[in-house]
Parts: structure tokens; sequence; C-alpha cells
């Protein structure tokens, strides 16, 4: 168990609003059963449900830790784009949770790159994420760079930091875009209510662009390629659906039913640039498309809906 304070500072708001909005790692829902089981207090005393705040109210709420999975090696096959001393980079199938976390303590990519690479993996990431420079979501397909070494790490991350590696990726999306090409420009961080999800905002976020250009439209859809200039939390997901066309099979932030038969978002990691941090070299990395995206495009095709670019 671990235990946090808070103090209000303003008055009339949900309690378990309260807490889910100034604890980052807390649901509405984990509030209220917070609450509900009597670990929220204020003076010692227990605090209802409906408790609203009050300024400088001080609460004191007892947490559970939370899980700290270690990674194990497991033997799980990897698409492996390319390798050799310094860098791995996988194609990842859609459905694989990059590194181990709760809910997912093992199955991960990094149980399959612990298994492949031994110990060779950079140690910058810690015992849950060896190796891993960047994530793309568990539904994402696609290219996923790990280091190592520390000294790849170090150099694949002020890459990323400098906005100088590239990663581009493909997706689906609802709707028809007005321009063939364009860029959102559009602050990122988590959703004020719904906990899991992110959200355009101002309040506790982060720059965030996307480039993105047509590369195909059907009715009612269009097949895009997206650049990420930022890489925040579901960024392509976020600024789709923010400019209207989320992306297709997108039940988090699009509609709530899965459509072509897909049973996650269609959005695929397809291209990595970058300079190898021990030539110096540039390194241009690239993966088809994977057979639910086609399959996808096909069906959109076959239903005469191609419309051109």
């Amino acid at each position: 168990m671990k235990t946090v304070t808070l103090e209000s500072n303003s008055g009339g708001e949900r309690l378990d609003l309260f807490l889910a909005s100034n604890i980052p790692e807390l649901s509405r829902n984990a509030a209220q059963k917070l609450l509900t089981s009597g670990r929220v207090t204020l003076g010692g005393k227990p605090l209802p449900k409906s408790h609203k705040t009050s300024p400088g109210e001080l609460y004191v709420i007892l947490q559970d830790e939370p899980e700290n999975p270690i990674a194990a090696p497991q033997d799980i096959p990897l698409d492996i784009v390319f390798e050799d001393a310094d860098v791995i980079v996988v194609n990842k199938p859609r459905g694989m949770v990059v590194h181990p976390a709760p809910g997912h303590p093992d199955g991960t990519l990094v149980n399959a790159l612990l298994n492949h690479c031994g110990d060779s993996l950079s140690g910058i990431g810690g015992v849950k994420r060896p190796g891993i420079v960047h994530r793309i979501d568990k539904d994402t397909s696609g290219l996923v760079i790990a280091a190592k070494n520390d000294r790849a790490h170090l150099s694949l991350a002020e890459q990323l930091s400098s906005r100088t590696l590239t990663r581009e990726y493909d997706a689906i999306v609802r709707g028809s875009l007005k321009n063939d090409s364009g860029s959102i420009n559009a602050p990122i961080g988590r959703h004020p209510i719904e906990r899991k999800r992110q959200a355009v905002t101002e309040l506790n976020s982060r720059s965030a662009v996307t480039h993105y250009e047509v590369l195909a439209r059907y009715t009612g859809f269009t097949h895009v390629r997206c650049r990420l200039e930022t890489g925040r939390t579901h960024q392509i997901r976020v600024h789709m659906a923010h400019i209207g066309h989320p992306v297709l099979g997108d039940t988090v932030y699009g509609r709530k039913k899965p459509e072509l038969g897909l049973s996650s978002q269609c959005l695929h990691a397809r291209l990595l640039r970058f300079e190898h941090p021990a030539t110096n070299e540039h390194v241009v990395l690239s993966v088809e498309l994977p057979e639910y995206f086609t399959k996808a495009l096909n069906k959109l095709g076959k239903q005469g809906d191609y419309c051109g670019t």
C-alpha cells in the first residue's frame, strides 16, 4: 500500500473526479472503488462517494502499489527487419503489447526480444522495457526499434527528441479529407474525465504535430499516410478523430463497433528512417501493409467505392 495526500483548492467538484484528475494513474472508476472501500479519508474519517470538495480540504488516499512485472525471456517468433550489434528493428503484429505492464505481464515484444537477444539489450529502459526506444499501441502493427546497448539507446533517444528519427504510418480513416495533404498541430494530454484516453486539450498537455497525405479516396473512407513530428500517446488516433476523421476500427476514438471485419484500428507503422548510432549512416526501413489492412482496402475496392486520389 502507498499513501497519497491531496489538498483541494476549489469547491463543489465531485471527489471521484477530483481524485482522477490529480492522480495520473487513477481512473474515475478506480477512484470510486477507493471511496466505496473507505480508503479516502478526511480528518481520519472515510468519505462517501457523494462527497464534494471544499477549498483547503486535505484528503488521504490509500492506494495499492502498482504491479511491477519484470520481463523474462519467452520463445515468441519475431519478424526481424534489421539487426546488427547495435540495433534491432522488428515488424510487430497487431495484438502484441510492446513491454510488460499491469494486465500484460508476459507475451510482449520485450519478452520475445530478451529470448532472441539475451543480455545484449540496452538497460536504460529498466527491467520492464530493456532496449525499447519508442512504443506503438498493442493493436497497431508495424516497425519498432530497440537498442542493444546504452550508447545506441542514447543516440536513438536523442534523434527522437530532435525529431530526426522519422516514423511514417498508413491508416484508413473515416470520411473524405478536404485536402490532399496537411498538418495537425494540436496539443495532446490525458482526457479530463476518461483517464485511459488522450485528448486534444490545453490542460496538462504537450505539443503534438502530425503531417498527413492522402493516398487514395473511397466512398466514406480515405487511405492516408501520416508522419509523426512528435510522439505522443495515441497521437495519430487522437489527431485524426479531432479533425473528424477517426481511424477505421478504432473503438476508443471512433465508432464503438468494429467495421469491415476489423477487430482493432487500421493503423500500420510502415517506415522508419534514422541515423545508425555507430556508423552514422542513414538507415531507411519499410514493410508492406499487413493482411488485415489490405483486406480492408480490398473490401472497399470490391464495393466499387474507389474514388481516386
